[in-house]
């Protein structure tokens, strides 16, 4: 079976965004686009309005994925593009068209006035639960990845932000950032958080020895499990960024030179169902650029 890059599309500005970002995706990958528009059918008194009938419905359901579709075509002409409406819950439907595909992206929605996300239902729920790496792209970012305030870059793309647990680091989402800074032929900063002792909280000036000493055992344990991704892409350049304190915080500032940060979810199976961990929750909501949620185990 072919893999593919799948976008889902409602017709917002915040999806044609994301489509426009998966097609170029999908170029850097060599694979096919795959446009998914979920059309929920009109409840049955609504059906019967004279000016919101099923007919009429179904009739802008075709056209909106079609017509970007052709747009995409145009824009794209290197990438195989096709067209897919279903049915359904929106969240279920779109996981489910995406279940043998490389990435799925979605578009979520600006703070009015603020940069980052506002990411929506039918988003969180994606990303809580879906097996593969989700890409959020909000509107304004067809472009924003590239980096056109330094004409002298020997790239066209800012640098991927990896964002990690230093004390469990996952080989899977050290393994998408690198492959997605090789195909953007750009540098990964790789930023992670790190608290201090607790007997600090109560006051305890830090000796800046320690403190040096401390950030260098966490650089220590990262490069260490960075070495061969290192060895493997040696052309990559590769920056250790440790930052006290929250972590979020730290990837969000991070984010305002990115072309896209990527995250892990840890997947649970529990008795308390899927859920997002604080840090990706944090990231997902402000982060001002692109966000990969890679969900490993």
């Amino acid at each position: 079976m072919v893999r593919s890059v799948v976008a889902g599309l409602d017709g917002s500005p915040e999806s044609s965004a994301a489509a426009e970002w998966a097609a170029r995706e999908a170029e850097l990958r060599g694979l096919p686009l795959k446009i998914v528009h979920v059309w929920e059918p009109v409840p049955d008194p609504l059906a019967q309005a004279p000016l919101l009938g099923a007919e009429t419905q179904q009739h802008w359901s075709e056209r909106i994925p079609r017509e970007a579709g052709e747009g995409l075509r145009r824009r794209h002409p290197g990438v195989d593009v096709t067209v897919e409406q279903v049915t359904g819950t929106p969240s279920d439907a779109l996981v489910g068209a995406a279940k043998d595909a490389e990435l799925l992206v979605l578009g979520s929605r600006g703070l009015s006035g603020v940069g980052g996300f506002l990411v929506g239902s039918v988003g969180l729920s994606v990303v809580a639960h879906a097996e593969l790496p989700v890409v959020l792209v909000r509107a304004g970012e067809q472009a924003a990845d590239k980096d056109g305030t330094n004409p002298e870059s020997v790239t066209p793309y800012r640098p991927v932000v990896l964002g990690l647990d230093a004390d469990a680091p996952s080989d899977a989402v050290i393994e998408f950032a690198f492959a997605e800074a090789a195909r953007r032929d750009t540098s990964l900063r790789v930023v992670y958080g790190w608290n201090l002792p607790p007997y600090y909280a109560y006051g305890l000036a830090l000796d800046a020895g320690l403190h040096d000493e401390l950030s260098r055992e966490e650089s220590d344990s990262l490069t260490e499990a960075l070495r061969p991704w290192r060895q493997k892409h040696p052309d990559i350049e590769v920056v250790l960024e440790p930052r006290v304190g929250s972590a979020a915080d730290h990837l969000v500032d991070a984010s305002r030179e990115a072309s896209l940060v990527v995250i892990g979810r840890r997947i649970r199976r529990g008795s308390l169902g899927a859920r997002i961990g604080p840090v990706a929750h944090g990231v997902l909501h402000h982060s001002t650029a692109p966000v990969a949620v890679v969900a490993h185990d």
